[in-house]
Formats: structure tokens, C-alpha cells, sequence
């Protein structure tokens, strides 16, 4: 048994305390509000966010960082990508050093371009981060659906620990050593997703989101193999495994936003309507920052850019990606020699 502090009870830290708990681990589930631990304890439910999962009897809640850090083997980073380098660098000076830390967040921060992972690393630098990613709706581990998922570490003995402390009979772990892929992945999906979800709220069809899905993971990959992250990974579970579940499913808040945008919402009035934070609008100028940087074309990325920060109108932004210059989709393959 395993003594775990997850820290942020949004849908997903909840749902993964559930899972910890149920897999016979000390879990401590931390809100940063006294008013929503309080209810979490009261009700073993969460209301508002995992409505219908009861929370073990097990379960532990706090709202204070001295009741949940200490003495930990492990901490579950599961607050907003927005918020991970704050609570970072507010629980670093306390930490042991090798403190095992796995961050569930996914995102890249706009104004340094470092991922999550290398955003707790530069506050907490005595700490062995991990990550964990892949199709995973909190709502559907909630509920115990089977569901796969990657963890990346430095080390395989920290990527070996970490997958028995997650594995479980609806909850199947791999592993691997390409932190960077898997969290490229993460983050950029999400700013797919909100393409799929404009081009659904236009009224398109299936046709348009398999191509967004496709050439969507063509961009990600292409991005993530100059900046040194492993092809394979973006055909895995944290690439195009978290790819296809974000763009196509009805828990997707990125693609919910998505579909309000191409109804005619505003990104602000999109982003309030969810309720919850849209990663893919914070992601989507870091990776424009990314594309400048390593010098790689995104054109799905950079139109959704334009419609949330320019107030480009969805159909225009469409009709320009259709309208592009004629393109060889594999650059790899060559063409028989024509015969006369």
C-alpha cells in the first residue's frame, strides 16, 4: 500500500483518487477550497463534477497542504495546466529530496514553451517527475470503464513503480521513456480537439473530423520529432489514442468549446458555457511559439489560433486549410519510374 496526496479535486484528480483508493492505497484527495473538500467528505460525491461516482470510505479530504504533503510516497499533480507551476513552486521548499511526483495535467506554458513536467522540475528540482496520459475521460474511469493509459518516466524503475500503483483490472498502464512525446501529445490534442469541435458545430461531418484527426497527428508528430520526442509515441495511447477520444467525445470540454465556437460563441463565452478549464485555448499559443521556434509548419493549429485570438471566422478558416497549396501527404515513399 502505497501512501498518495492528490492534489487538485477537479474531475480527473477525483476520479484517479477513486481508482488509487479502490487499488488499496492511503489516498488524500486536496482542493484548494475548504468549502469543496468539506463536501467532497460530507457527501462522498462530487456534485458537480463526477456526478454519480460515490468516493470510497476510504477516501481522505483536505483543503490544507500541511495535512497532505508530508510523509508521502506519492503526489498526483491533477490541477489545471494554468495552475501547475504556482502550486509547484508553493510545495517545493518542503519536499524530501526524490520525492516521486507524477503529473495527470496536460498543457505547455505560453510565455516559456516548457512543458508541465519541465515546469516541476525547474521548481522542485530534487523531485523524480513522472507523467500519465492517454484516453482516459475522468467520467468513464469514474465509473470503472476499461481504460488504457502511458506513464513516461526518467527511469524505468520509477515508470515500473508507478504502474503498479495505477494498474488495475479496468485501469491498464504502460510505460515508457519519452516524457517529452507523451506530453506533446497531451497538450496538442487539445488544441485538435477544439478544431473538430468547430468543424462540428459547423455542421460537417465525418469526413472532416477524420481528416482533422489524421492531419492533426501529422502536425503533432512533425512538431514533437524536432524538438527530439519518438515517432512511435504519437501513434500510441498519449497520441493518437488521446487524439481520437478528445475530438470525438461527448466529455470533451476541448471540443465542447470547439463546438460553441463554430456556433457563433466567442472564445470567452465558449470558455464560460464549459465551465471548465479549456486547455486547448492556453496550449494553442505555446505551440505557435513551439512552431516558430523549431522552425515546422502547423496549419490546423495556426487557424485555430487565428479563430480564438483574431477573430477569424471558422468557415474562412476552413475554406483557407481546403485551399492550401497541393501537397504530397508521405514524403518517404517514392514513385515508379513511367514507363514510355
Amino acid at each position: 500500500m502505497a501512501k498518495i496526496s492528490v492534489l487538485g479535486a477537479g474531475s480527473w484528480g477525483t476520479a484517479l483518487s477513486v481508482l488509487l483508493c479502490d487499488n488499496g492505497h492511503e489516498v488524500i484527495l486536496w482542493s484548494r477550497r475548504k468549502e469543496e473538500a468539506d463536501e467532497l467528505r460530507e457527501k462522498r460525491e462530487h456534485v458537480s463534477k463526477l456526478p454519480g461516482v460515490r468516493l470510497p470510505d476510504g477516501m481522505m479530504f483536505t483543503s490544507d497542504l500541511d495535512e497532505a504533503l508530508p510523509d508521502r510516497d506519492l503526489l498526483v499533480m491533477a490541477v489545471p495546466s494554468i495552475a501547475a507551476r504556482g502550486l509547484a513552486r508553493r510545495i517545493g521548499p518542503g519536499l524530501p529530496k526524490g520525492q516521486l511526483i507524477v503529473n495527470v495535467a496536460k498543457g505547455i506554458e505560453e510565455e516559456t514553451l516548457l512543458t508541465l513536467s519541465e515546469q516541476i522540475e525547474e521548481e522542485i528540482p530534487q523531485a523524480d517527475v513522472a507523467v500519465l496520459s492517454g484516453p482516459s475521460h475522468a467520467e468513464e474511469v469514474g465509473r470503472k470503464l476499461p481504460t488504457t493509459c502511458v506513464i513516461g518516466a526518467h527511469h524505468k524503475e520509477t515508470a515500473e513503480i508507478l504502474q503498479n500503483i495505477f494498474m488495475s483490472p479496468v485501469f491498464r498502464v504502460y510505460i515508457s521513456p519519452d516524457i517529452l512525446g507523451i506530453e506533446l501529445g497531451a497538450a496538442l490534442k487539445n488544441v485538435i480537439a477544439l478544431a473538430a469541435g468547430t468543424a462540428d458545430g459547423l455542421g460537417y461531418g465525418d469526413n472532416t473530423k477524420a481528416a482533422l484527426i489524421t492531419r492533426g497527428i501529422t502536425e503533432i508528430s512533425r512538431l514533437g520529432i524536432a524538438m527530439g520526442a519518438k515517432a512511435d509515441t504519437f501513434y500510441g495511447l498519449s497520441g493518437i489514442g488521446d487524439l481520437i477520444v478528445t475530438c470525438a467525445s461527448v466529455h470533451s470540454r476541448n471540443r465542447k468549446a470547439g463546438y460553441l465556437i463554430g456556433q457563433g460563441k466567442t472564445t470567452e463565452q465558449a470558455m464560460e458555457e464549459v465551465k471548465m478549464v479549456v486547455e486547448g485555448v492556453y496550449s494553442a499559443k505555446a505551440a505557435i511559439g513551439l512552431a516558430e521556434k523549431y522552425q515546422v509548419e502547423l496549419p490546423i493549429i495556426s487557424q485555430v489560433n487565428k479563430v480564438l485570438f483574431q477573430g477569424k471566422s471558422p468557415g474562412e478558416a476552413v475554406q483557407e486549410l481546403m485551399l492550401r497549396d497541393k501537397k504530397i501527404e508521405s514524403w518517404d515513399s517514392r514513385w515508379e519510374e513511367k514507363v514510355n
